[in-house]
C-alpha cells in the first residue's frame, strides 16, 4: 500500500484520486438563473441528501483546478437564492454530459443538450423536463471551503416543492428504483447505472461541442434518434466536410447500395447503430449524406 498526505501531491492528481474512491457519487442537475433572467443548467456530483426535516440537500461547484476560476452556478446561487435540482437518469445522461460543456456566459445549455426547459412552480429557475424527478428548491446558504483552484463551495438547499414522474412510482407511490435507472458519477470518464454496472462516456470537448441547436433540423427532431443519441452527436468540434460525406458514401456502398437515395429516417435508424458502437463520426456522415 502506497501512503502520502495530500499535500505531497498535486490538486490534479488529489482531485483524480479523490474522485475516483468515493464513487459512484449522485448527480445535481442544477438549474440556475442570473440577475438578468437567463437560464444556465449544469451537473455535479459532489451532492447528497442530508436531511429530511427540513428537507435539505448540498451539492458544490467546486473552482477549477486548471485557472482557479468559479462557475456560473454559484455565481448565479449568489445573486438569485434558488435552483432546481433534477436527477440523472440513464435516457438524459449523454445530454446531461454535453451540458457540461465550458460554454461562454449567457448560453443556454437547455438549448446546447436538447432539453426542456419546464417551468418552476415556486422558485425562478426552471426544471429540465424530461428529468424523471425535480426539486425546486431555495438557497439558504452558501459555504466557501477555500480561495484556491478545487476548493469547494457547499451550496446548502431546502426543498420547496419536489416533482416525481408517474411512471417511475410503484402503486403505493413509492419510487420504483429500477425504473428510475438513475446514472451515478465516478473517476475519470466513468460513470455508473442502477444494477448495470460502469460504463463510460468521452469528457466534453475542451472546443466546444457544436451543441443540439446547432443540428439541421431532421437531425434534431428525429422521431428515431433518442436525447442520449443527441447528446453524442451535439459533442463534436464540427460537422464533416461534403468531402468526407462523399467519401464515406463509396466506403459503405457495398453495404448500403441504395444509402443516398435512403429517407432520413432509415438513415437515423442505420445511425442509432453507428452510435451504439460510439462511431459519432460515421453517424454524422450518414445523417448529412
Amino acid at each position: 500500500m502506497i501512503s502520502f498526505e495530500p499535500k505531497e501531491l498535486s490538486v490534479k492528481n488529489l482531485h483524480g484520486y479523490l474522485l475516483s474512491s468515493v464513487a459512484p457519487r449522485p448527480i445535481a442537475f442544477a438549474s440556475t438563473i442570473d440577475a438578468e433572467g437567463n437560464p444556465n443548467l449544469s451537473p455535479f456530483s459532489f451532492f447528497n441528501v442530508f436531511s429530511a426535516n427540513p428537507p435539505i440537500m448540498v451539492f458544490s461547484p467546486a473552482r477549477r483546478v486548471k485557472n482557479n476560476t468559479i462557475k456560473h452556478t454559484l455565481e448565479n446561487a449568489e445573486a438569485v437564492k434558488e435552483v432546481v435540482i433534477n436527477v440523472v437518469n440513464f435516457d438524459i445522461v449523454q445530454q446531461m454530459s454535453l451540458s457540461s460543456t465550458e460554454y461562454p456566459e449567457g448560453v443556454n445549455e437547455f438549448d446546447k443538450a436538447g432539453l426542456t426547459m419546464l417551468a418552476s412552480d415556486i422558485v425562478k429557475p426552471y426544471r429540465v423536463a424530461e428529468s424523471p424527478v425535480q426539486f425546486e428548491c431555495k438557497v439558504n446558504d452558501i459555504v466557501k471551503l477555500g480561495t484556491e483552484g478545487g476548493a469547494g463551495n457547499l451550496i446548502i438547499c431546502e426543498v420547496v416543492k419536489m416533482h416525481i414522474a408517474e411512471e417511475v412510482l410503484n402503486e403505493d407511490k413509492t419510487i420504483n428504483q429500477e425504473q428510475l435507472d438513475l446514472v451515478a458519477r465516478a473517476g475519470g470518464s466513468y460513470y455508473s447505472r442502477a444494477n448495470k454496472g460502469f460504463f463510460e462516456i468521452p469528457k466534453p470537448l475542451s472546443t466546444l461541442g457544436i451543441g443540439v441547436d446547432a443540428m439541421p433540423e431532421h437531425v434534431r427532431n428525429s422521431m428515431i434518434l433518442t436525447g442520449n443519441d443527441l447528446g453524442m452527436l451535439g459533442n463534436v468540434e464540427a460537422l464533416p466536410s461534403k468531402k468526407d460525406i462523399e467519401s464515406f458514401l463509396k466506403d459503405v456502398s457495398e453495404r448500403y447500395p441504395n444509402v443516398r437515395e435512403t429517407s432520413h429516417r432509415e438513415k437515423h435508424k442505420i445511425a442509432r447503430n453507428y452510435l451504439s458502437y460510439g462511431d459519432v463520426e460515421s453517424a454524422w456522415k450518414l445523417l448529412l449524406s
